[in-house]
């Protein structure tokens, strides 16, 4: 059973006591750390930020099964953000279009999610229109042409579904209902 199949879904409850501990803490190591990088110069601070870009980038991407070049990435960021130091590594079009969602979503998060702001992502990551030799919808949702979309692995013929994502025909309604929640 999928999260989207469970009884009550969207309407997630959470236990706010004990999340107000961990973020109470997150806060205060976050005003720390805000209070050193005061302490340092402004080069330190470009420096760092570039750094933490650099790795939310790359662990982002592993988590998708993507192994993207750290040179590479740090070298977009420095493009994008204006900076000389940025390295030499050469320019990649996607890792272009991931640092663009990272850096838009980093720096405008208080700006509401919307259907066309999660397409403009998805283009920037998928600007050939393509995901390998597949063609994919870029700047809508998907469709179910080529079947269901699901999360496979395995030999040929002895394949196993790890995850399936909600059909097409309630795909609109359900990204409405997770934008109205997340905005």
């Amino acid at each position: 059973m999928y999260i989207y199949e469970r009884a009550g879904w969207p309407d997630l409850r959470w236990d706010e006591a004990g999340l107000a501990v961990l973020q109470a803490d997150v806060r205060h190591r976050q005003g720390r750390l805000l209070g050193r990088m005061e302490a340092i110069g402004f080069t330190l601070r470009q420096e760092a930020t570039v750094k933490t870009l650099t790795q939310d980038v790359v662990k982002s991407s592993a988590i998708e099964g993507e192994k993207l070049d750290p040179a590479t990435v740090r070298s977009s960021i420095a493009r994008k953000l204006g900076l000389e130091a940025g390295g030499v590594a050469p320019a990649d079009r996607y890792v272009d279009g991931v640092v663009e969602v990272m850096l838009d979503a980093t720096r405008n998060y208080e700006q509401p999610l919307s259907a066309d702001r999660l397409f403009g992502w998805h283009a920037a990551l998928f600007p050939t229109g393509r995901s390998g030799l597949r063609a994919i919808t870029v700047g809508g949702w998907r469709t179910d042409e080529g079947g269901p979309m699901q999360v496979v692995s395995g030999p040929i013929g002895q394949e196993a579904v790890h995850y399936q994502a909600p059909a097409h025909d309630s795909l609109a309604r359900e990204m409405d209902s997770f934008i109205a929640w997340f905005n």
